[in-house]
């Protein structure tokens, strides 16, 4: 069993924001949920809405939506005006970094109306999407046709444009990657106005491998065709306890997935891994299964979508004390388990919405959107949030998983950790991630010649020293957190709040290829720097001039 123990700390004093966080639930449970609800009802009656259409008339439309954006870029001074960036609300992003750059002066640009799925090529297998369709949509509309992206990003707000030009994980990117590794070709708006084409084999297939990760600055993002695959209707889904050091949880992990004899066979279609303490852990594989087998006698079917079913990641718990067991998900149900919960968000949210009573009565409520609890924190809360709660990702290579879960512990302590594995392929060029260098000389678990195996380490909750009332430096565990990452090898996605200077954001991601595409293509003086735009803090009019005016050196570190 586990010999660490977490470091003891000095007892904190209670402030008066530590109580608006107490019971903030009241806001969520009086405006926040059902404003939310009335938000998904009214975005759910657009996506019907768009599905009635043609696919020739949202093409259409589509088409003009383009022309505006190009007018709209072709309007701007570059003189007088701001750098570009989208007119979407600074708290309507689902990530946890504060917007902070929308509060300076800035040029926007509407791109609320691409929120359409344009077509469903069966033939090519591909999905023609618009930047702001989001999960739900596209699972909703796939899903009756045995069809699904490859990979589906869990929670339904999540867009296609940001796990683009973001980050975006699922549990079958053990075979396919990351989302914008399932990107066939992304339509661009550029600087100059100009509309194209990327693919990983045209003439901009330097632009294709620049935007993943670039956060939006290279270019706008107004539709892209992305790799469908055929599936069933249900998942099989085992659950398996294990019980051990940390070290040991992490490497049952590896071998629920990445077989050590390299038999493709006992590969699962889906994989995911939750820690929920120092010695015990819980990891699912799924395989698709057809209506026929998930209801033969004797087989489980467990509807998990249904508004009063016990949150997923407790009833995943549940294996710990029973042991071994097998269920059918219904598969669109199973794509999207964690969205009703928010993973275990939802629980310091609403502490009691995991009760009985609350999920049959008003979790049909759940979830509360994201930008809405943003909207209604506040700036103490915030701050609150940003020093006493953790939402990281860490992509680690796997072989370090074992690693990177004791520092977690020894920082920060927090519990239920997921984890999700990824391939993190050897591509043309370095892109921003990119494997260990000779990796495919080492042979591995995991890893094969063309890829290696990377692990996703989702750290959500509050940390053990701030849920016991001790005193926590949540700025200084993310720093040591960052140095960890750029050490090891590992990834941090921008979606979380950071703390790195520039120079470290350039020894954890590699700027050569992204720099590269700045200059070709004009996005220097037009669109901020994605270090400018992901670091934490306010940004100034100085620091928006200096930006716009680009600093002669380059911006990604020089390998020492």
């Amino acid at each position: 069993m586990s010999d660490l123990q977490a470091p003891l700390r000095p007892k904190r004093k209670k402030v008066l924001v530590d109580y608006l966080v107490q019971f903030r639930w009241i806001v969520v449970i009086f405006v926040v949920l059902p404003v939310s609800c009335f938000i998904y009802f009214k975005l759910f009656l657009g996506d019907v809405k768009s599905a009635m259409k043609s696919e020739k008339r949202r093409q259409k439309e589509h088409e003009e939506n383009v022309k505006k954006v190009v007018n709209r870029l072709k309007q701007r001074d570059p003189q007088k005006d701001g750098l570009v960036c989208t007119a979407r609300k600074p708290y309507i992003a689902v990530g946890m970094r504060n917007v902070d750059y929308k509060r300076a002066r800035h040029f926007e640009v509407d791109l609320s109306a691409f929120r359409n799925i344009l077509e469903v090529d069966k033939e090519r297998m591909v999905a023609k999407v618009e930047p702001l369709v989001n999960m739900g949509q596209i699972t909703r509309y796939t899903v009756p046709m045995n069809l699904a992206l490859a990979v589906v990003a869990e929670l339904d707000d999540l867009t296609v444009g940001g796990l683009i030009n973001g980050y975006g994980i699922e549990g079958s990117s053990h075979i396919y990657g990351l989302f914008s590794d399932t990107v066939v070709a992304m339509e661009v708006v550029l600087a100059n106005g100009q509309v194209v084409r990327c693919t990983k084999d045209n003439e901009y297939s330097d632009l294709f491998y620049g935007i993943p990760w670039s956060q939006g600055t290279l270019g706008l993002l107004v539709s892209a065709e992305i790799k469908l695959i055929p599936i069933k209707e249900y998942m099989r889904l085992t659950y398996t306890p294990y019980r051990g050091t940390l070290k040991e949880l992490a490497q049952a992990y590896a071998d629920s997935f990445a077989p050590r004899d390299g038999d493709p066979s006992k590969v699962p279609d889906f994989v995911e891994g939750m820690i929920y303490n120092p010695t015990e852990a819980v990891h699912m594989t799924g395989r698709y299964a057809s209506k026929e087998e998930a209801k033969k006698k004797g087989n489980v079917i467990n509807n998990v979508g249904w508004w009063f079913k016990p949150w997923f990641y407790q009833h995943a718990q549940t294996a710990l004390k029973k042991g071994e067991f097998v269920e059918y998900i219904p598969t669109r149900e199973y794509y999207h388990r964690h969205t009703r919960c928010l993973y275990w968000e939802g629980k310091l949210i609403l502490p009691f919405g995991d009760q009985w009573w609350f999920r049959w009565f008003l979790g049909w409520l759940m979830p509360p959107k994201v930008s809405l609890l943003k909207a209604t924190q506040g700036e103490s809360v915030r701050n609150y949030y940003h020093d006493m709660h953790v939402i990281q990702d860490l992509l680690v290579p796997l072989y370090k998983v074992g690693d990177a879960l004791e520092y977690c512990h020894n920082e920060m302590e927090v519990y239920p950790i997921w984890l999700c594995p990824h391939r993190l392929f050897k591509l043309p060029v370095k892109t921003m991630v990119y494997p260990e260098p000779g990796f495919e000389h080492h042979h591995r678990q995991g890893d094969t010649s063309y890829a290696q195996m990377f692990t996703d380490i989702g750290v959500y909750y509050a940390p053990g020293p701030v849920l016991r009332g001790e005193e926590f430096n949540g700025a200084e565990a993310v720093r040591n957190l960052e140095e960890w990452l750029i050490q090891n090898h590992g990834f941090q996605p921008q979606y979380a709040v950071s703390e790195l200077t520039e120079k470290n954001f350039w020894r954890m991601f590699d700027g050569s290829q992204y720099e590269h595409c700045r200059k070709k293509y004009g996005a220097i003086g037009t669109f901020m720097s994605v270090y400018y735009k992901s670091k934490k803090g306010k940004k100034t009019e100085k620091e928006v001039q200096e930006a716009e005016a680009e600093i002669l050196e380059p911006a990604y570190a020089e390998e020492v």
